[in-house]
């Protein structure tokens, strides 16, 4: 398969109303309290099994497992009843996209992946459905969930970086096998973990206002299928544009 060079081409007709500001989605993330979108008929099915099968064979062999293990010292130097403090744990391969020097990028930008991730019509995509903005040089990866793999309870907030403080805008394209059963997204409303997503989806859209709470849980494979059962999430991070950016290259949402 030819991977497309812009994000725009695997669209349905409904994928192409976003970008055209048409959708009943554009602007959803600037409704107040609403951090998380979800959409399974933007993303043709056929093109989204066709690029599936095309990562799957460039990208495997250059997978990097992440693995944060739950410290044991969160048990064995607690102090005080009900003084639990978890820090992020996962597991999940990776192929990290953003510069040449990583492992796997030569195969991804062979595939045409790296192009398809920085596509003005994904920035252009992203922005109508954020409603704000966004700079157009986004962060990129490229993430595999096998059985078992998961992501523990994060917020995605980052304190320490002034260009993210004050939230930003991740948009994930899930890329399931057959042989997966089922992977949910929690997140959280109201301050409990009380909302619920399968994310095990075949060109299923996520599209996030971060920070806030959520995780993922262990991937489920179909019976005697583990071996095949893998779930791709291509990433894409965009910061808020800054009004110092007029100048440089950025994505606005439709007007």
């Amino acid at each position: 398969m030819r991977v497309p060079r812009e994000f725009e081409e695997l669209l349905t007709p409904r994928g192409r109303r976003v970008l055209a500001g048409r959708h009943p989605l554009c602007g959803a993330l600037l409704e107040p309290g609403r951090r998380f979108v979800a959409a399974d008929d933007l993303v043709d099915r056929k093109k989204a099994t066709q690029l599936r099968d095309a990562i799957d064979r460039a990208l495997q062999p250059h997978l990097e497992e992440m693995s944060r293990i739950i410290p044991p010292q969160s048990i064995t130097e607690m102090r005080h009843n009900y003084g639990e403090l978890l820090p992020k744990t996962a597991r999940v391969s990776t192929v990290y996209l953003d510069t040449a020097r990583e492992r796997g990028f030569r195969a991804a930008k062979e595939l045409g992946l790296v192009e398809l991730l920085r596509s003005e019509s994904l920035g252009a995509f992203t922005a109508a459905i954020s409603g704000r903005p966004l700079r157009r040089n986004n962060g990129i990866q490229a993430l595999c969930y096998r059985p078992g793999d998961y992501a523990g309870p994060h917020n995605d907030h980052h304190p320490e970086d002034a260009e993210a403080v004050g939230g930003y805008t991740d948009v994930h394209l899930t890329l399931c096998a057959p042989a997966v059963s089922r992977q949910l997204l929690v997140y959280a409303k109201r301050g409990h973990f009380s909302e619920v997503r399968d994310v095990a989806t075949l060109g299923g859209l996520t599209i996030y206002r971060l920070p806030f709470w959520h995780y993922t849980t262990p991937l489920e494979a179909r019976p005697k299928r583990e071996a095949d059962a893998r779930r791709w999430v291509l990433l894409g991070t965009f910061i808020d544009a800054q009004p110092d950016d007029l100048r440089r290259s950025v994505v606005s949402p439709p007007t």
